[in-house]
């Protein structure tokens, strides 16, 4: 799971990245309308603003923090483990959240890297 925990960082990384290079100013659905014309659909409007890169950021940033969430639970039942304590709830809760850590990386599937045994 480590593996998978260090190649969705990066995939974060580039998309902040990508997020980052683009206008986040507030103004990204009328930059592109500009562009593309005023022609289009509310479909493709409504796709435009759900993708401003102030939201992107958002969602990585809420991304981020699901995984360090993972990363703290199975690092806690780790420790107990050790410590000879009961680690029993530690592992549950990270097992869901390795689940949710599984889904986070489906949408990057079609991304070099990606491995078929992280499908959920």
């Amino acid at each position: 799971m480590n593996e998978l925990v260090v190649w969705l960082r990066a995939q974060f990384d580039a998309d902040e990245r990508i997020a980052r290079a683009c206008s986040g100013n507030g103004e990204w659905e009328a930059e592109h309308i500009a562009i593309y014309g005023p022609d289009l659909g509310v479909e493709v409007r409504a796709h435009m603003a759900a993708h401003d890169p102030a939201r992107v950021l958002r969602e990585i940033e809420a991304k981020r923090a699901i995984v360090s969430r993972y990363e703290f639970a199975a690092k806690e039942a780790e420790r107990l483990a050790l410590a000879g304590s009961d680690p029993e709830v530690w592992i549950q809760v990270s097992g869901a959240l390795q689940s949710c850590v599984l889904c986070l990386a489906l949408p990057y599937a079609d991304r070099p890297g990606y491995r078929e045994e992280w499908r959920p």
